[in-house]
């Protein structure tokens, strides 16, 4: 299990509690993923004081990179490109890349992207939408001769998820 999740990149804390108590079996849970190890029986106290280290040295937050075809995303580096080709996007634009990435081939109306890429108590002209989704266009579509965000006539936006 634990060498599956972490093949998946899923990187959450994992204490190992077990009754199996050699070295051999230790030293395979801890190669595998495993991040601590606590033989059986042991107290409740104990038990509590392995998740609290745990939780102190867990691995900071990695994020998945998006992608859809060859454009991706990086939220936490916070870059965007397509192929090899890093693009600069501004920080609205960049959250606009990350929200329709992260809902491709699933139409998003304008009301949906104000409130979640602008605030929602937005209070300007919801054509900004509109606007924003224009300069991404300019910069991951037209320089490669693609079409990534189709636009639902009366309904909104769709991030085609093979990348245009």
């Amino acid at each position: 299990m634990c060498r599956t999740l972490r093949s998946r990149e899923v990187w959450t804390p994992i204490l190992m509690l077990t009754a199996k108590d050699g070295e051999y079996d230790q030293a395979d849970a801890l190669d595998l993923g495993a991040d601590d190890y606590l033989t059986k029986p042991f107290s409740f106290v104990v038990l509590l004081a392995h998740i609290r280290a745990l939780m102190r040295r867990s691995a900071p937050q990695r994020f998945p990179i998006l992608s859809a075809g060859d454009l991706w995303l990086d939220p936490g580096a916070h870059r965007c490109g397509r192929g090899e080709r890093v693009l600069a996007l501004t920080p609205r634009e960049f959250g606009l890349m990350e929200f329709l990435l992260r809902h491709p081939d699933t139409v998003v109306s304008k009301s949906e992207l104000l409130d979640q890429v602008w605030e929602v108590w937005f209070e300007g002209d919801p054509n900004i939408v509109e606007v924003y989704v224009g300069y991404l266009r300019r910069k991951i579509d037209t320089p490669f001769g693609r079409c990534s965000i189709e636009t639902v006539r009366g309904i909104g936006y769709r991030l085609n998820g093979r990348g245009g």
